[in-house]
C-alpha cells in the first residue's frame, strides 16, 4: 500500500519540512479507524462531496473514488509535480528525491 510507504519514511519527509495528507471520499469515521488501524502519523481528509478531487482533477463527477494522484505542493500552494502513474513501492523515495 502506498500510504504505508509514507508512514515507514515519515521522518525523512519531516526532516524535509514536507507535510503529508490523504484524502478520500471516505467517512470522518472511516478515515479515523483506517489512520489508526494503519499507524499513519499524518491526516487523512474526507471529501465526501468531491469538491477538492474535482478541483485537482482527481475525480470525475460520477467517480465512486478519487484516482491515485500525488501532488507536490510548495508551501505558497502553488502544484510543483503531478503524479499521476507511480508504483507504490517507490513513490515515496521519488517525491522524497524531488524534495531535496
Amino acid at each position: 500500500m502506498e500510504a504505508t510507504g509514507f508512514r515507514d519514511r515519515i521522518q525523512e519527509f519531516n526532516d524535509r519540512n514536507a507535510v503529508i495528507l490523504g484524502i478520500s471520499f471516505d467517512s470522518t469515521d472511516d478515515n479515523k479507524a483506517f489512520k489508526e488501524k494503519n499507524g499513519f502519523p499524518y491526516d487523512l481528509l474526507c471529501d465526501t462531496d468531491k469538491a477538492v478531487s474535482l478541483v485537482y482533477g482527481a475525480a470525475e463527477v460520477s467517480s465512486s473514488r478519487p484516482s491515485r494522484i500525488s501532488y507536490l505542493i510548495d508551501g505558497n500552494g502553488q502544484i510543483k509535480k503531478v503524479y499521476e502513474s507511480v508504483t507504490p513501492a517507490d513513490h515515496p523515495g521519488e517525491v522524497l528525491k524531488d524534495l531535496s
